[in-house]
């Protein structure tokens, strides 16, 4: 299932650390998933995030949703909404999102099973030189809820989620790879006592403390647990390149400017931002 991975452009954002717009790597994934549908490079893009918590769309819609930003930023949180599926994630530099922004083969393709398996196939392996499987199936009780929740022992330590455009799309991945899993989950919950105050319970997750761990909490993965598993993710995007690949890669790349991220960052506010 890494098939599909060859010649990919590795964008490392893992050491991007102050505190900036949480809708940035989100709309960074948004304008790099257009170009590459008019023909530029796949891109694996690995980011970390300062203190935010992001919402998914069906999350913005809750009752309680605009009180419940409001606490969450009382703590020092940045809080917005982003445009592709699955529910509620904070981030912090313990979790490592990685997206991979690929073409479509044609642009009536809707399998997006086999795209997440890709991500699946990815993360499995980044994981096996520990010794350690990975499972795929919803694990009941945590955060972010969905058929490919990654788990080791029965506790998720990874959520996938895609957005699909015209011609490419984005499938994104956020690692828990250190710190608590029980304080997110904690965060996650207290989330949506006040998001989801009188909503139908069908509308959003019911959190768990026992659902959630860091990778670094189930293996032993030392000191820079983080940036070793970054490591091992472009270790396998790299033994996919080829000198020729990566020219065409070049030849075709091109990044934002300033004013083009700015100005996707202001369209995602506004389309998907929560009503205050």
């Amino acid at each position: 299932m890494l098939a599909g991975l060859e010649n990919m452009v590795i964008l490392d954002r893992m050491n991007r650390l102050e505190k900036e717009d949480p809708l940035l790597p989100f709309a960074l994934d948004e304008w790099l998933c257009a170009r590459t549908g008019e023909g530029g490079p796949a891109i694996c893009h690995l980011w970390r995030q300062p203190q935010s918590f992001v919402m998914g769309l069906r999350d913005s819609r809750l009752p309680g949703a605009p009180d419940a930003a409001r606490w969450l930023e009382s703590k020092g949180y940045q809080v917005a909404v982003r445009n592709s599926g699955g529910a509620a994630v904070p981030l912090d530099p313990g979790v490592v999102n990685v997206s991979l922004i690929l073409p479509k083969p044609s642009v009536d393709s809707f399998h997006f099973h086999s795209d997440f398996e890709k991500m699946y196939a990815l993360i499995a392996t980044a994981v096996a030189g520990t010794g350690w499987a990975v499972d795929k199936g919803e694990i009941e009780g945590a955060y972010c809820p969905g058929d490919f929740d990654l788990s080791i022992n029965g506790l998720k330590f990874c959520g996938i989620a895609q957005r699909r455009q015209t011609k490419a799309f984005v499938i994104q991945a956020f690692v828990i790879v250190e710190g608590s899993g029980q304080a997110r989950t904690r965060l996650v919950r207290q989330f949506y006592d006040r998001a989801a105050a009188g909503a139908d319970p069908a509308n959003f997750p019911l959190v768990t403390d026992d659902s959630t761990a860091s990778l670094a909490e189930i293996i032993d993965l030392g000191i820079g647990a983080a940036e070793a598993f970054a490591e091992e993710i472009k270790g396998i995007i790299r033994e996919r390149q080829t000198e020729a690949g990566m020219q065409a890669a070049a030849a075709t790349l091109r990044m934002p400017s300033e004013a083009e991220l700015t100005e996707t960052i202001a369209m995602l506010r506004n389309r998907y931002g929560i009503t205050r």
